[in-house]
């Protein structure tokens, strides 16, 4: 009589088998699938990189860019398919990968001669995805900071006057965000909350068109809290700066309302700003708009597909 078989053991045994087979069958499909690495000379790969490029296939030129750096990391148009693969990232809408290329590239060469716009096309990054005043301003205050950095570092580069017009932008951006918070506070009736985000308008961010606006409603709301002086303060620095203000029109109406005049006191934080603010300067009063075409790179990093080729 034959022994009976353990199901077990039955079962065990087929697995192993199916798994056998798996392997053997992964294993084919993983020859067969496997890419050889084949390195490229340098002067093809960035040229053909340029030639995406010029054809607008912009992220296919980033991603060789980045191939010139991986198979030639020592080759000196590694260093400069760093800062154009950032270039072509940012002409992709990839700001994001953008912003890492950019930043990897001002870490490793922070003595570079185009290191002034890597910081530029990084301000540009983030400028490129500034929201509405409704919404977080986190990218706006990203924008500024690199712009100032740009500045800062390399006030007489070529990218820093476009960099100057774009901070005004930002900063009229920022100032636009505080007033917007301010109305909505004084429109519930937190008025000492709202002449807080007025004050901040006023005080740090002078050269924006929202200053007009901003001094009257802080007339309005000291006149709500019964704070005479303060408004009388707020009125004529309205009026000494922006006579002809239809904001100015609107204090000087609040005021005559009451029986008060525009007039400064001892001791308002309003009156020290009158005697210089602005100085007569009909330009700083203006937003300005600059350059909006889209950064270019450095002209030694253009070399052509067809042209001239590169040499490692």
């Amino acid at each position: 009589m034959l022994a009976k078989r353990n199901p077990l053991n039955l079962w065990l045994h087929r697995l192993c088998a199916i798994l056998i087979v798996a392997v053997a069958v992964a294993g084919c499909a993983s020859d067969d699938e496997t890419d050889t690495y084949v390195e490229r000379p340098v002067a093809d790969l960035y040229n053909q990189a340029m030639d995406d490029l010029a054809s607008g296939n912009y992220s296919l030129a980033a991603e060789g860019f980045d191939e010139v750096e991986r198979q030639h990391p020592y080759s000196v148009w590694a260093t400069k398919a760093q800062l154009m693969s950032a270039y072509s990232y940012y002409l992709a809408d990839k700001y994001d990968e953008s912003v890492v290329a950019a930043e990897r590239f001002i870490q490793l060469h922070p003595g570079h001669d185009d290191v002034a716009y890597a910081y530029y096309l990084l301000g540009l990054d983030y400028y490129e995805r500034i929201s509405d005043v409704g919404r977080d301003q986190g990218m706006t205050e990203n924008a500024l900071s690199s712009f100032q950095e740009l500045i800062r570092r390399f006030p007489q580069s070529k990218y820093a006057r476009d960099a100057r017009l774009k901070i005004d932008l930002a900063r009229d951006h920022l100032a636009g965000k505080e007033m917007e918070v301010g109305r909505t506070y004084q429109q519930l009736g937190f008025y000492l909350a709202a002449i807080n985000r007025f004050r901040t308008v006023v005080e740090k961010f002078q050269t924006t068109s929202h200053v007009p606006e901003a001094l009257h409603r802080l007339t309005e709301s000291y006149l709500a809290l019964g704070v005479q002086p303060e408004a009388q303060a707020a009125a004529a620095v309205l009026g000494h700066n922006f006579p002809g203000s239809s904001w100015y029109e609107d204090s000087y109406s609040l005021l005559k309302e009451r029986n008060l005049r525009p007039a400064t006191e001892g001791g308002s934080w309003l009156a020290d700003l009158i005697p210089d603010w602005f100085k007569g300067d009909e330009d700083l009063r203006e937003i300005r708009t600059g350059d909006e075409t889209a950064a270019l790179p450095p002209e030694d990093m253009a070399a052509e597909g067809t042209g001239e080729s590169v040499t490692q």
